[in-house]
Order: C-alpha cells, then structure tokens, then sequence
C-alpha cells in the first residue's frame, strides 16, 4: 500500500515466448536431420544366433563359419548389384569427409530427374560382433557358443547414397557383418520443396546439412531485439 490507502498495481509477470513474439526473425521449419537405427530384434544375444543358425537356416552345427559365408555372400551381392546398374562404388580413406566425396555423385543423379542410388561408399570401421567359443560334445562332435564381445574387429560398412525426387537426399548404412545393423539418414532437405541442386555444383550438405530458415512476415527486429 502506497501511503497507507492506495494499492500499488503489479506488473503482470510474461513468459519467454510472449516476450519475443514478434521480434523473432528465423523460423525453423523442418528438423535438422533424421537418423533411425535398423537392426534384428532375435539377434541380440547368444542362444538367439544359435536358433538362427540351426532352426532358421538349417545348419546341424552352429559355426562362426556360416557368419563368414553369409557375409561374403552379402558383398558380392552388393558389388553385383552396383555392377548390373552402372553405381559408382567409391573407397573412403582414412579422414574423407564422406559427403564432400559423394556431394558430386548425389549432384549427378538429382540432375538426372530420377531417384535412385548415386553411389555406394566402403569404408572400414570398428563395431562390436558375436565372439564364438568352441565346445566339445560326447562323440567329439563340435559345438559353438555365442557372446556378445567386448572387443571390436574391423569390418566393412557400404554407404548407400539416395537421392530421392521428393524427398532428396539420403543415406543407409549397413555393416557387412553378422547381423547387419543399419542406420539411415534423412536430412533438412527432405520433403516435396526441396530445392534440386544444380547440375555441377557440389550437391546437398547430405548428411550434416543445416535446417533451412525463413523471416517470419512482418517481422522487423531480431530476437536481441536489434534492427
């Protein structure tokens, strides 16, 4: 109370929201990037790769050397698959910065008005796999057991790099490796405006592009409140 009669009024307390409403300029649109993680639920442990060698795949006895075969048989395929539709397959060295190799592939096949694959990528990297550990049965019949490993071995890992007519540009990742996790990418320039890069220039920031912003219409200041 102001001198004893009169009630002082308060100031009614804002929220940060409504103090920059109006003086935002950027309005981001879209997210920055997308990443999902592909992987097979039933071969995350031990006894799961066991009832996949044998009940699923047929084989009497569980053996590291079936990982082998299907690993080899993943590659070959990919290299066929790469050979029969003419995709380039480009080996990363240590230190590339992925996009700014595949930037001029992607810039390619955007300009051909089609989607599809633009390149394929090798690279080697580490990731943890099954160790086996081998048993002797009665009758000296072999057996296997498996165990996630601490260690990492080395393994080959394809890039495949996307460019889509409606969405634009990605990127699906996948170890060739027993059992074959997956990580896709899908970046700001996803969706039906996304702006075609022009044939040769260096192409989309796929995957590390930054989300495209706009001015907010009849806005004047900054979120600083500066002009």
């Amino acid at each position: 109370m102001l001198g004893g009669s009169h009630p002082v009024g308060m100031a009614a307390s804002l929220t940060v929201n409504e103090l920059l409403d109006g003086h935002v300029a950027l309005d981001v649109e879209c997210l920055d990037r997308v990443y999902l993680n592909g992987y097979v639920p039933s071969l995350q442990v031990g006894g799961q790769v066991v009832s996949f060698m044998t009940a699923h795949l047929g084989y009497p006895i569980p053996s590291p050397a079936i990982m082998e075969k299907m690993g080899t048989a993943f590659r070959r395929a990919v290299r066929g698959f790469a050979d029969t539709n003419r995709i380039p397959v480009v080996r990363f060295r240590k230190g590339d910065r992925k996009i700014d190799v595949m930037g001029r592939y992607l810039a390619a096949q955007a300009a051909t008005g089609r989607s599809g694959v633009a390149a394929i990528g090798v690279a080697q990297e580490y990731q943890n796999v099954f160790a086996a550990t081998q048993r002797e049965r009665s009758g000296g019949v072999p057996w296997f057991s498996f165990t996630k490993a601490d260690r990492r071995v080395s393994c080959f890992y394809f890039y495949f790099y996307l460019w889509d007519v409606d969405f634009g540009p990605a990127s699906i990742k996948i170890c060739a490796y027993f059992p074959y996790p997956i990580k896709v990418c899908s970046t700001a320039m996803s969706g039906p405006s996304a702006k075609r890069p022009r044939p040769g220039s260096d192409g989309p920031r796929c995957p590390t592009a930054s989300p495209p912003a706009r001015t907010r219409r009849g806005s004047r200041r900054s979120a600083t409140g500066s002009d």
